[in-house]
């Protein structure tokens, strides 16, 4: 089957998107498989930047239809927004398709996600406080509202008055907030129907049809493995599996229409919000302030500077067999460019001098964790006009092999630039 993913190795912001604008030139579906609009991919096409949230990255190139699945959860405002963004840019966004089994993001998951927060103090995860977690709880709880429930104003007003019942006492009571006023929220939502409707299909179909017909599908995930919610750093982690398995439920196909997983990772490490983080290099740090000027680490959606660190082989090594990676795309190269030494970190070592060379699985040691670094040589000077990879320095040539080294696969991609054509191919491995 002729399916491949792009998901990320970190904890998110690595560059999924500029690869998924890659690849989707050969590809006929592009589909976005999880998350929400908390997630954001940034594109940069012939100096015009487009910031996406729920469609996806295909979008640009208009032989694909861009595929939002039944794994997302969506705020049909923000979907609407950006399609009118989309066309005042002049794309054609009306091949998107949006699963008619994909939740809905409804105003009170966003009040409780972000009385939550506050409720949580100094103990909060950090969450974007866009309703992406209550959503996908009520979706576990059997009590969610889906897309093709606005097909039926009939269903949907039962659906939401039932959940008002719970939802409101929770804001009034526990939170003493006001109530949600059931009228509104309908009048609100209905009348986006007319505009989602052509939109709305059964994707799983869509997507089987591709494939039997042998077209290539790119499958997207937001967010990346550190964030998924059985394999990150828990609790600091999204509300849904952001890793290659994920496509199964996400999209609903089986493994075996898989056959490419490119694990998408920054040349350094970065992560936004609350967690462990073993190589961070904390704020004031020359190097970790270089890294966030450079890299213009703040988050697509929320402008929140992202916390920077070293390159984790560790977490590397690990990404790329939770997901069966089979390559690896490496973006911010040029980042590192002003560097002339560079570390990768390749061990953890704990208090009692232990040494890991994986990643524990208890929160408690990872939390405590130093990392172990191997040093190597930086290049001091700009790359972003290479090419090809005989365009880039010996010592930058020789960081990449290394990481290819340490992950055990190849890597295929590496980005010198944030355009879409400042992206360096290099010959997959047999």
């Amino acid at each position: 089957m002729p399916g491949t993913v792009i998901v990320g190795t970190q904890w998110g912001d690595e560059g999924k998107g500029r690869f998924t604008d890659y690849l989707a030139k050969e590809s006929e579906l592009v589909v976005r498989y999880q998350g929400g609009h908390n997630a954001g991919h940034t594109i940069v096409v012939d100096g015009e930047v487009f910031a996406l949230q729920l469609v996806p990255s295909g979008v640009l190139y208009d032989w694909v239809t861009p595929v939002i699945a039944n794994g997302v959860v969506v705020d049909p405002a923000v979907l609407i927004d950006e399609i009118d963004m989309l066309c005042r840019k002049g794309v054609d966004a009306t091949r998107v398709r949006l699963s008619g089994n994909a939740h809905l993001i409804m105003p009170y998951h966003q009040e409780l996600d972000r009385v939550t927060e506050r409720y949580l103090g100094k103990n909060k995860l950090g969450t974007t406080k866009r309703g992406i977690g209550p959503a996908y709880a009520d979706k576990a709880a059997r009590v969610g509202i889906r897309v093709q429930d606005l097909l039926d104003p009939k269903i949907f007003r039962a659906k939401l008055e039932l959940a008002l019942r719970e939802k409101n006492g929770v804001l009034a009571k526990v939170y003493n907030r006001l109530p949600l006023d059931a009228n509104e929220i309908c009048e609100r939502y209905l009348a986006m129907l007319p505009r989602l409707e052509p939109m709305i299909a059964d994707t799983v179909h869509l997507v089987h049809e591709a494939l039997d017909a042998g077209q290539r599908v790119l499958f997207e995930g937001a967010q990346a493995t550190y964030l998924d919610l059985d394999h990150g750093t828990y609790p600091f982690v999204t509300s849904s599996n952001p890793i290659a398995g994920g496509v199964c439920t996400g999209a609903g196909v089986g493994p075996g229409a898989v056959d490419r997983v490119i694990g998408v990772t920054k040349a350094y490490t970065t992560r936004v919000g609350a967690g462990p983080f073993p190589t961070e290099l904390f704020e004031g740090d020359a190097v970790g302030d270089l890294l966030v000027e450079r890299g213009h680490e703040f988050g697509t959606n929320t402008g929140r500077r992202r916390r920077p660190g070293w390159l984790d082989a560790v977490m590397l090594r690990h990404a790329v067999r939770l997901n069966g990676c089979t390559e690896i795309a490496m973006t911010k190269l040029d980042v590192l460019a002003p560097l002339t030494e560079l570390k990768v970190c390749v061990a953890y070592e704990d208090d009692d001098g232990a040494r890991y060379e994986h990643v524990p699985y208890h929160q408690s040691v990872l939390h405590k964790v130093r990392p172990v670094y191997e040093t190597l040589p930086g290049w001091g000077g700009e790359i972003d006009d290479a090419a090809r990879v005989e365009d880039l320095p010996a010592a930058a040539r020789d960081y990449v092999r290394f990481v290819e080294e340490i992950a055990r696969v190849p890597v295929s991609f590496v980005s010198v630039g944030p355009g879409r054509e400042q992206t360096v191919v290099l010959p997959r491995a047999a």
